[in-house]
């Protein structure tokens, strides 16, 4: 599913998921501690995975790399509540909802 060089994080190719709906959903369904370890499994590799992105046009990224893009979205997800709010729900925000209206290219 990802490149061979990120085979490491197959155990999280749950989090591969193409739209930003999805990723919050997901992120909203997950424990912390399920955030955590897949922050703490991709987070030490997301520079070497841009690195290995920018080898490829963007328009057409072969599909272990898309999925590898997808993935490094769903970290950005997970990474404030993880680094900073430790919970899956922005605090104090009640029952605020913002819709995304145009998604990330790929």
């Amino acid at each position: 599913m990802l490149p061979a060089e990120f085979a490491e994080l197959e155990p999280y190719s749950d989090w591969v998921l193409a739209k930003e709906p999805q990723r919050y959903a997901k992120r909203l369904a997950s424990s912390m501690e399920e955030m955590q370890a897949f922050y703490d499994a991709a987070f030490p590799l997301l520079e070497r995975a841009m690195a290995h992105l920018d080898a490829f046009p963007l328009d057409d990224l072969p599909e272990p790399e898309r999925n590898l893009l997808q993935l490094s979205y769903s970290l950005v997800m997970v990474s404030f509540p993880v680094e900073v709010w430790k919970q899956a729900r922005v605090p104090d925000s009640g029952a605020a909802y913002l819709d995304l209206l145009v998604e990330p290219r790929v």
